[in-house]
């Protein structure tokens, strides 16, 4: 039976530092990724840009926050449309944008799950947790707050109540490597599954990563994959306003997609963070759209030669 696919731009970077990230959906787009799933056997319909007006400044009593109403605005409107996507689809794809947009699309998910009776469950690809609250970011950017917002933490008034939040038991978090001692200590305080860097030395990534399935598959969970471009390694992926060096290589990142491609369980991803104006002829675009191709079904033996860049 043919499954069928969606795809959404949220060209949103109002939460990041540098300019950029709203072309990132252009890019996806240019760089074939409609195309190369179809190529798999799925059914893509391009649902286009949610688009968001430039927001009056709202105040907040941290003086680092900036943004703060463009980005309430983005969780207004994406997550009703993360959620119409949910129900519509068998596995929507929501392109960024900066890492924000998680912020709405997350609680829609979660918001359809809950009423199909299954609990969501996230899988945060990431060099960084994004656990800041309003309170504790000494950067402002936004960027760094979804996980803590949809994880029901204390410090989002300012944000849209929420429907339904993640618990944190059905988070896992990989390829962590940059975190600030307020999201450490959150992490410590909450008990949240991380396997950083140097736990992927260690052990690999698939142990973890079979672990966390195998909770999700006993639980019927849905699965959400949220695949930020700084979780790869700078060297393959330099589209990216936050590199941080020591990444997740080529081979560990397609394992990564193709073994959740083998377990069936995911109905939804995320890629963000993708600043064109940062990349090298579009090398990093085109990436993105190979990895989501492993997730979509496509093995090895599969890709055709050609050259790296």
């Amino acid at each position: 039976m043919t499954r069928t696919c969606s795809i959404l731009g949220a060209p949103v970077e109002t939460g990041a530092s540098q300019p950029g990230c709203l072309m990132g959906p252009a890019s996806l787009r240019t760089a074939g990724l409609a195309r190369t799933i179809r190529s798999l056997g799925w059914t893509v319909e391009d649902l286009g840009d949610v688009q968001v007006a430039p927001q009056p400044p709202v105040p907040h009593a941290n003086p680092a926050v900036h943004n703060l109403s463009d980005t309430i605005a983005w969780i207004e409107a994406l997550e009703p449309a993360a959620y119409a996507a949910a129900k519509d689809y068998d596995l929507p794809i929501f392109m960024g944008g900066d890492h924000s947009m998680a912020a709405g699309t997350v609680p829609g998910l979660a918001r359809y799950a809950a009423e199909q009776g299954r609990p969501l469950f996230v899988l945060w690809l990431d060099a960084h947790p994004d656990l800041h609250t309003l309170d504790s970011t000494e950067s402002g950017n936004l960027h760094g707050t979804p996980m803590a917002y949809y994880t029901g933490q204390a410090g989002f008034d300012a944000y849209p109540k929420l429907a339904v939040s993640v618990p944190v038991e059905n988070l896992c978090l990989m390829g962590i490597r940059s975190v600030d001692e307020a999201e450490r200590n959150r992490i410590s305080a909450l008990g949240i599954e991380v396997h950083d860097m140097r736990a992927i030395d260690e052990t690999g990534v698939l142990a973890p990563l079979r672990g966390f399935l195998d909770r999700v598959a006993a639980s019927k969970g849905m699965l959400h994959v949220s695949f930020d471009v700084d979780f790869l390694d700078p060297a393959i992926a330099p589209a990216v306003g936050t590199t941080v060096p020591g990444g997740a290589t080529f081979r560990e990142a397609h394992l990564i997609m193709e073994t959740l491609c083998d377990s069936g369980l995911v109905t939804s991803l995320d890629l963000v963070e993708l600043n064109p104006f940062l990349d090298e002829r579009g090398r990093t675009a085109k990436l993105l759209c190979d990895l989501t191709a492993s997730l979509f079904g496509r093995r090895v033996l599969d890709r055709m030669t050609r050259s790296f860049g």
